[in-house]
């Protein structure tokens, strides 16, 4: 069963994501429009949502696991990084392919973006934002 915190954080996750996809389409839609090239303009959509999506994922879902200061807040930034560079190789996989097939990459960008959510989300509430070892009592 899924306890009522996991499920607060998944809902705000994907509010998180709403706003940062939000950034990340209109991102897309406008370089396609400048004539950047689909797989270019869903990269550059995707990298300016990872910055929104740190804002609000550090902000509004993990509260209570994000590191305060430090090495280990620059650990967990690194990891959320990399997270997102996982995601925005399906991105980049998923559109070029598809653009490579024929299909329209809007429709690409819808199929990228489901995959992408789901795969960020176990990465980021499992490794980057997962509950920490309590450290160990001195005796």
């Amino acid at each position: 069963m899924i306890d009522a915190a996991a499920m607060r954080r998944f809902v705000a996750y994907g509010f998180a994501s709403v706003g940062a996809l939000g950034v990340d389409v209109a991102t897309f839609f406008a370089l396609m429009a400048l004539g950047v090239t689909a797989p270019i303009a869903a990269v550059g959509g995707y990298a300016l949502g990872i910055v929104a999506h740190w804002f609000a994922s550090s902000r509004f879902v993990f509260t209570g696991r994000v590191a305060e200061t430090g090495r280990q807040r620059t650990e967990q930034k690194g990891l959320f990084v990399a997270s997102a560079l996982v995601g925005l190789a399906i991105t980049w996989a998923v559109v070029t392919s598809a653009t490579l097939m024929g299909i329209d990459p809007r429709l690409a960008k819808l199929a990228a973006i489901g995959l992408s959510f789901v795969a960020t989300f176990v990465l980021r509430s499992r490794f980057v934002f997962g509950e920490r070892d309590a450290e160990p009592t001195r005796t």
